[in-house]
């Protein structure tokens, strides 16, 4: 018997404590047997109180920098939900405390050549304690992981056969992503700039499906004009970490969308030559080039993320011509308030299914109930056919 159910490492952080905030709000009773969990005690008191937690909330104290007391917190839960990042600063040594003490993780990691040295490294500890480690919890990729599957899973069902070319179309967002999305790409280009390893990692769309390579990608980084939705598209930037996790999942679902799936997400843009200028002055825009973004720690108000939203696209081209969508949306800002719930609801789902050890993604190891639970609790809507 574990002291916990969950803890939610990185709790003062702004997402952190977004989650905590969620948890009591939403379970205030009958819930997880929780903590909060962080550097400071006496910021978690903090924090604590200002969320309107009970004041029995246990605290726990713990650091990135101590290996030691890493450990000694995930052998205290069943799971670890951390918003601790850039991951590949300082995530590494709790996911090998996870791995080895079998004890289920959840991030919201989008640093895809981390989290490749993170499967290297420690999918045979996990797969033999039996530790679920769930990257990429947030905005990057659930709505994307689990949109595809969603309308693969209705090509299926009404065709008998998934469809090989999916298009990922972001048609509406209002609200950025988070200042600590911003820290995890700097932190990966900053990486690239040192390994051209890393580099080869970063623009390889199977770089988190090992020992498998499947077709030519489209890479989406140029303007185009979109025939099957008849308007101009402009590179998305979370893309290369969202794809990376669409092939993952069905990678662990042993090619359940086939080995020569085809999969990209790009932004649409608008119509005629509007669309295109757009799309062109889309494609110019470097974000981490101006420092007017949140920095970690900060985010944007309560009415501002609860003004937020997002309306995704699905397209699956069939073999016989015939075309399938899946719309997702999300009612709150994908950045904080959207992925805040998201993690949760991810790491509440871990503790009330079953699975085996290893490292996953959100949707290889939950699937559809986790989609069902992100429709009920989260704010989230799939609608595929």
């Amino acid at each position: 018997m574990r002291d916990f159910d969950l803890i939610v490492y990185g709790a003062t952080g702004f997402t952190g404590r977004l989650v905590a905030e969620y948890l009591v709000q939403a379970y205030p009773t009958g819930g997880p047997r929780w903590a909060m969990a962080g550097r400071s005690a006496a910021k978690l008191a903090e924090v604590r109180d200002l969320i309107g937690a009970p004041a029995d909330t246990p605290l726990v104290v713990a650091d990135a920098s101590d290996p030691a007391g890493l450990k000694t917190m995930a052998e205290r839960a069943r799971v670890v939900l951390t918003t601790v990042g850039p991951y590949q600063l300082y995530g590494g040594d709790l996911v090998a405390a996870c791995a080895e003490a079998g004890t289920g993780y959840v991030d919201l990691c989008g640093e895809p050549a981390w989290m490749r040295h993170m499967i290297d490294a420690h999918q045979d500890a996990a797969k033999a304690s039996g530790a679920r480690i769930v990257f990429s919890c947030g905005f990057d990729s659930i709505p994307f992981d689990l949109g595809v599957q969603s309308l693969q899973e209705c090509a299926v069902a009404k065709h008998g056969v998934p469809a090989r070319r999916v298009k990922g179309r972001v048609r509406k967002m209002q609200g950025g992503f988070s200042g600590g999305t911003a820290a995890s790409l700097k932190a990966t280009l900053a990486a690239a700039a040192r390994s051209p390893s890393i580099v080869a990692l970063l623009t390889n769309p199977f770089a988190l499906t090992p020992g498998f390579s499947g077709p030519h990608q489209p890479m989406g980084l140029l303007p185009e004009y979109d025939t099957t939705i008849g308007a101009w598209v402009a590179p998305f930037i979370m893309a290369p970490i969202n794809t990376k996790n669409v092939h993952r999942t069905n990678f662990l679902l042993g090619q359940a969308y086939g080995k020569d799936f085809v999969y990209d997400e790009m932004m649409v843009a608008g119509l005629g030559d509007v669309g295109r200028a757009a799309a062109e002055a889309i494609a110019k825009l470097n974000p981490l080039a101006s420092d007017k973004g949140p920095k970690p720690g900060e985010g944007p108000s309560k009415a501002e993320r609860d003004a937020g939203y997002y309306d995704l696209l699905f397209i699956g081209l069939m073999p016989d011509g015939s075309r399938m969508d899946c719309v997702v949306t999300g009612d709150r800002d994908p950045g904080y308030g959207s992925t805040s719930r998201m993690i949760a609801e991810t790491a509440l789902c871990l503790l009330n299914t079953e699975g085996e050890g290893g490292i996953w993604t959100p949707g290889a190891l939950l699937g559809a109930t986790l989609r069902h639970r992100l429709q009920d609790k989260a704010g989230l809507m799939f609608r595929a056919g």
